[in-house]
Order: structure tokens, then sequence, then C-alpha cells
């Protein structure tokens, strides 16, 4: 439940980003919600192959469903990733605009009537 509003609340944060800067809000918004499950995968593999290897027979009684240690280390492992990828976005964009010419430079040689 709780990776739900995670996942809207990154999909918004990526959607005002791109909005800023004129880019499809929801591609972003769903790259968002790609990086998140994406960690979310890569950590989930990443713990059952350490569990799977160090201790296989407590593989049999795991339950994620609820509230554990992993769990929580896994959300704010997603969320962090989810941060660092919208920064790395918002220095792409800001690089991208100002090598952009500007709206007076297209202007030059208009004449208004």
């Amino acid at each position: 439940m709780l990776s739900i509003f995670i996942l809207i609340g990154a999909y918004r944060y990526y959607a005002q980003l791109a909005e800023r800067f004129g880019k499809t809000k929801w591609h972003y918004g769903l790259s968002a919600i790609a990086v998140y499950l994406g960690t979310q995968l890569v950590f989930g593999f990443s713990y059952g192959i350490y569990k799977g290897i160090t201790d296989p027979a407590s593989i049999e009684g795991v339950d994620y469903t609820g509230f554990s240690l992993i769990n929580i280390i896994s959300w704010v492992i997603s969320i962090a990733a989810v941060y660092g990828v919208y920064h790395l976005l918002q220095r792409k964009f800001v690089k991208e605009q100002v090598t952009k010419p500007s709206l007076e430079i297209e202007k030059i040689g208009d004449k208004d009537l």
C-alpha cells in the first residue's frame, strides 16, 4: 500500500520537472515508475539470492507482505534512486536549455507592422 503512494509521488515529481522544461509529462512520470519498480526488483532479487546462498532453508518461510526491515530498506533505496535520477534529468534539461537559442534570437529580423 505504501508503495502505491510512493509511486504516485514519484510520478507527480517527475511530471512537474517535465512540465517546467516543456517536456511530455506522462513520459517522465512513467520513467519515474520504471526507476522505482526496477530498483525494487533488483533489490528483491539481490536479497533473495543472498538469502538463498547464506541460508537456503529460510527461503521457504519468507513472507514480505507486511512491514519488515527489508521492506523499509528497499523503499529507502528506491526513493534514493528516484531522487538521484531526478537530479540527473534536471541537470540534463538545464544544459539543454542553456544550449538552445533563446526566443529573442529567433525573432531577429521579424518586423511587427
